[in-house]
């Protein structure tokens, strides 16, 4: 697929913008996820090829966490053995679906998380943070493998789930849960991807460009405590999911 140096430029600020939301709370991807089909990627091949961008502006952000000292591996690695499991089955089960209809799940689904971003849950995960105490449990188990199902499936949104069940379901106060949530990602971006590599469902010339935005993204979140902007972000997130699920249910 040949796309012009435009396009290129405006993969690498949605993956700046994506790697920078991801970070701090969740939701890039659905800016690049819609864009991916935009530019014309198949939905299936847009789903893989957004893993890219995932895989490596993880591997900055878990590194940048890991510098300042914000978790220790043993605080979460056992949250990544059922997440990475139920990912493995999601992507699975994303490869084998039609094109047509996974642009109406991936449409579908930004009609949903456009109430998730409209009713702010980042405020409500904040106020509840660290009243629960961290016990591994089979409810856990069951919480985090769904988790990991639906961000093999899908990715998008994830962020939010994750930092939900990192801070409400095992314990953790909002910055660890965070920093956790993005070493869950790395390690169950690593199983989804090796199912869309076998399935050839990766455009691997835009998966890069798409990473190196992502990447610095990353970096910059780690780095930057930015509170002021956040409304922007907000109703940018809000006017794209909505515009783009419009297309994909309708058009």
């Amino acid at each position: 697929m040949d796309i012009d140096i435009w396009m290129y430029v405006l993969v690498i600020v949605a993956g700046v913008f994506a790697g920078f939301i991801n970070t701090l709370a969740g939701s890039g991807s659905l800016i690049t996820l819609p864009l991916l089909i935009f530019l014309g990627l198949p939905a299936n091949v847009a789903n893989g090829t957004n893993r890219i961008g995932i895989l490596l502006q993880s591997l900055v952000a878990v590194g940048g966490f890991k510098q300042k000292k914000v978790f220790e591996w043993k605080e979460g690695i056992w949250l990544t053995i059922p997440a990475t499991i139920g990912s493995f089955i999601g992507a699975a089960m994303a490869v084998n679906l039609n094109d047509l209809l996974m642009n109406r799940i991936i449409g579908g689904l930004l009609i949903f998380m456009f109430f998730i971003i409209l009713f702010k849950p980042e405020q409500w995960i904040k106020e509840h943070a660290g009243l629960v105490k961290a016990k591994p449990s089979i409810m856990q188990i069951i919480i985090f493998f769904g988790i990991g199902f639906y961000g093999g499936f899908i990715q998008a949104g994830v962020g939010f789930f994750l930092l939900a069940g990192l801070v409400l379901g095992a314990g953790f106060d909002l910055l660890k849960g965070n920093a956790i949530k993005v070493l869950i990602v790395l390690v169950y971006t690593v199983a989804a991807i090796v199912v869309f590599i076998y399935n050839n469902q990766i455009n691997y010339q835009i998966g890069l460009i798409l990473g190196l935005g992502s990447m610095l993204g990353a970096w910059i979140a780690t780095r930057v405590a930015v509170k002021k902007g956040s409304k922007f972000i907000r109703w940018v997130l809000l006017i794209t999911v909505f515009g783009f699920a419009v297309k994909l249910l309708f058009f």
